[in-house]
């Protein structure tokens, strides 16, 4: 069984070394062949040189782009050329900082042992941040679920069988979100529970503005969920406050119309041709083991 683990790096090259020693002592015990294909998403810090001593990691490459386009789109170039490009069975997504603890690699890998056809998450049960961002991530939790209907506890770090990660590149969605466009295409998957390991260098790159973002981008994968679930919510609220309506019992409509607005704006992100031809922005691949 091949087994790669697809990691999108910008800037963070300390992380992925220490990420690197720590995956090939983790794996020791697995008896399958396993590989990382990092993607460089042009960072402007300089790449060290990688002597690195790793004895259980089959062969290492570096995809470094021209062009820097963000974190999930760097997930997204790296499954197109991983299908068209690579011999695989599984693709392992996960961060490049030590929020997605290696450790976990082995609780994947058992659970596509008994289930090798399914998509396993790693689903979220605790978290390391502040106090107040994990309010803010459980609100982001909320209003997902209010508003698609969908339950999604998991990030990148998954667990993705040959034919997901197939489906996974003919979506447009997964150009915007890799976990909208992985809760739309399967429905039923298998989970693990994961608990979110802290950077191993410098602080969270997870800010408020950008936790917004990622929630209304996953979101904006389900907009006409959304929309049919806001104009109910809006017709029901109407007519509960249709004799007390003043600026204050407005502010909620409000919020729900730019949410709407938001997630509309989002989803024109989702493009299958931009996706098709992420390939292309490939400037060149570093063999490192």
């Amino acid at each position: 069984m091949i087994i790669k683990i697809l990691i999108p790096i910008y800037n963070d090259w300390q992380s992925v070394v220490k990420l690197l020693e720590n995956i090939n002592s983790e794996i020791t015990s697995l008896e399958y062949e396993i590989s990382v294909i990092i993607v460089n998403d042009k960072s402007t810090e300089q790449k060290p040189e990688l002597n690195l001593n790793l004895n259980y990691i089959k062969n290492i490459k570096i995809i470094n782009m021209k062009e820097n386009r963000g974190h999930t789109r760097c997930i997204a170039s790296g499954l197109k050329y991983l299908n068209e490009k690579e011999n695989f069975d599984y693709v392992i997504p996960m961060d490049g900082d030590g929020e997605d603890r290696p450790e976990e690699i082995k609780m994947l890998v058992d659970e596509i042992k008994n289930y090798p056809d399914k998509v396993v998450t790693a689903n979220r049960i605790k978290r390391s941040e502040g106090f107040v961002f994990k309010i803010g991530y459980q609100i982001h939790k909320y209003l997902t679920y209010i508003f698609t209907g969908q339950s999604i506890k998991f990030g990148n770090y998954t667990c993705l069988p040959k034919s997901s990660v197939a489906k996974m590149t003919n979506e447009a969605a997964t150009w915007n979100s890799f976990s909208g466009s992985l809760a739309k295409l399967f429905k039923e998957r298998r989970s693990t529970p994961s608990i979110r390991g802290v950077r191993y260098f410098g602080p969270s790159k997870m800010s408020y503005i950008n936790l917004l973002k990622h929630s209304l981008s996953i979101i904006s994968v389900f907009k006409k969920t959304v929309l049919i679930r806001s104009i109910i919510f809006l017709v029901v609220y109407f007519f509960l406050m249709s004799q007390h309506l003043s600026a204050v019992t407005l502010i909620p409509v409000v919020l729900i119309v730019a949410m709407i607005i938001s997630v509309f704006s989002l989803s024109a992100r989702e493009n299958v041709d931009e996706l098709n031809n992420s390939l292309e922005n490939i400037m060149n691949i570093d063999q490192i083991k």
